[in-house]
């Protein structure tokens, strides 16, 4: 059998904890690794500091009047070896925020949180080796990286097809493309990304799907997939008007009301305006699907027609999807203000996109494992908090004879 290489600095320092602890056990070693980890950690955060004022300790780079050490403060440590009691150093103006043992965390019992965090964030295994390297001063190799990441992947799969809730008030969908390498060709990958508001107002976002482009017939399999994991009813789909995608919902969750984005639509519409009328523009649409009523509405777009009818390609974009203007009037405000625009998924988006504009992705797999890190991420922010104005909107639900019934039977899950 092969000898197993041994770093010989590593065996070094183990004979000397050996000759200094004399341990007898497994708990007299893991007493002496105690000892070891608050220097440790008080290195590496002196180090940081370091890093962070840009001159070490007494060093004649220092100026009058520019920040500097300011002693240090105590911190109890929950660790893998139980608590340890480190100094923290401090800084004149407490600008030093350190990335070690961030501020109000006393948990450092794993060092694959620091790396999962970096991951989510869109770094590279590279970056993250080097920001490792260049803050701590040790290296972590690409393989270590890979290993710490790939240990997502079952809690991936299991999210992925988890049990869904049985209502959802309101599902917002939308695409957006990324790029993997396939093989040796690199192709652009739809998407497909839904996220749900609960009965109680609480946000998730139900899954990840991709297909090689963005079709009905792939929407019409996700809202299949998502019934066969438990939801029974959905009230609202908001869209940016994919087609066909409207029946394919309504083949799946025959009930369900299907609002086309209002925003999409303004854009859609501006296209056919110049620029100088952009504001004007706008400002008059306004009117329109923000009117008080459906009759306020109608008359408002009557004068919209009227004073653009210079720009019939602008004005036919409106008639063909007015139905989903005038839908909204059958809603009270707070139901309205929800379910007119996708802006909350293309948020959601805009969040993926910074993770994921770098380049190409090796593979599926790799995609998967960032995003759904940064879904870790948004659920940690929206920390189960309600949607704005939601008791308004459950209210408003009530009162609606369509909705009434479907309400009160869900409402009682959650």
């Amino acid at each position: 059998m092969t000898k197993i290489k041994r770093n010989p600095k590593a065996a070094s320092l183990a004979e000397e904890i050996i000759k200094e602890y004399e341990p007898k056990t497994v708990e007299d070693m893991n007493e002496a690794l105690k000892d070891l980890f608050g220097p440790m950690f008080e290195a590496m955060l002196k180090g940081e500091l370091n890093h962070h004022l840009g001159f070490e300790s007494n060093s004649k780079e220092f100026k009058d009047g520019e920040n500097r050490r300011n002693g240090y403060g105590k911190k109890t440590l929950r660790t893998t070896q139980g608590n340890i009691e480190i100094e923290v150093p401090r800084d004149r103006d407490a600008s030093f925020e350190p990335i070690l043992v961030e501020k109000r965390n006393k948990d450092v019992s794993d060092i694959e949180s620091r790396v999962l965090a970096m991951y989510a964030r869109g770094m590279s295994q590279r970056d993250i080796s080097k920001t490792i390297e260049d803050i701590y001063g040790f290296k972590v190799s690409h393989e270590m990286i890979s290993d710490i990441t790939d240990a997502v992947i079952p809690e991936l799969e299991e999210w992925q097809n988890r049990p869904l809730k049985k209502c959802y008030a309101f599902l917002f969908v939308d695409c957006m493309y990324v790029t993997i390498r396939n093989d040796y060709e690199v192709k652009n990958y739809a998407l497909y990304t839904i996220l749900g508001y609960t009965i109680d107002g609480k946000k998730e976002i139900l899954g990840l799907w991709l297909n090689e482009s963005e079709s009905k017939n792939k929407w019409m399999q996700i809202f299949d997939d998502i019934k066969s994991r438990g939801v029974e009813d959905v009230f609202f789909i908001s869209m940016d008007g994919v087609s066909g995608l409207e029946e394919g919902a309504k083949a799946i969750f025959p009930n369900v009301v299907v609002q086309r984005c209002i925003v999409h639509l303004i854009r859609n519409s501006i296209k056919y305006v110049p620029s100088k009328d952009y504001k004007p523009f706008t400002q008059t649409l306004k009117k329109v699907y923000g009117a008080p009523n459906l009759k306020a509405a109608k008359s408002a777009f009557e004068n919209f027609q009227q004073q653009y009818s210079q720009y019939p390609g602008a004005i036919d974009v409106w008639k063909r999807n007015w139905q989903h203007v005038e839908q909204l009037f059958d809603y009270g405000t707070a139901v309205r203000a929800v379910m007119y625009t996708t802006n909350a998924i293309e948020a959601i988006n805009s969040s993926f996109r910074k993770v994921t504009k770098k380049g190409a992705f090796p593979n599926e797999m790799a995609l998967f494992k960032l995003l759904y890190l940064r879904v870790l991420e948004l659920d940690a922010k929206w920390n189960g908090g309600q949607v704005r104005n939601w008791s308004m909107v459950m209210n408003q639900l009530l009162i609606n004879p369509n909705f009434e019934e479907r309400v009160n039977k869900y409402i009682n899950f959650h």
